[in-house]
């Protein structure tokens, strides 16, 4: 059974998730990189493919690296039963019942509260403002 938060804990869950967000980021960006290495280096042996295997097996065993790191805070927070729906983004949902049907609390890195929320099948485009507690 997938947990549902309160949108007090989800508020709350945020310090804790914020930091691995911003770290996933970072290691997003250096597989990216290591894309765009390891495709200008292909270009560049295409007609020989001499001289930067040394080059092509570091940015390899870089973007694995990353990408290991990736997938272990991608489960660490998958563990807190928070989804990470966009990584280049910081965008998250935390599941949660509303009026008797399962949603989702949406949050993205950036944003100071959890304000959001979008039925299960809308996604980010779907966002609509929660009711503000009185």
């Amino acid at each position: 059974m997938e947990r549902l938060f309160t949108r007090q804990e989800a508020e709350d869950a945020l310090p804790h998730i914020a930091p691995l967000l911003w770290e996933l980021q970072r290691l997003n960006e250096a597989v990216v990189n290591s894309s765009r290495q390891l495709a200008a280096v292909q270009t560049a042996t295409a007609g020989n493919g001499h001289g930067l295997d040394s080059d092509m097996a570091h940015a390899r065993q870089e973007q694995a690296q990353a990408t290991a790191q990736m997938q272990r805070l991608l489960d660490q927070v998958a563990e807190m039963g928070v989804e990470v729906k966009d990584v280049s983004e910081g965008l998250i949902d935390f599941r949660s019942e509303m009026d008797g049907r399962i949603v989702y609390l949406c949050w993205k890195l950036g944003e100071e509260h959890v304000d959001w929320w979008h039925e299960l099948d809308t996604g980010f485009a779907g966002r609509q403002p929660l009711a503000q507690e009185k």
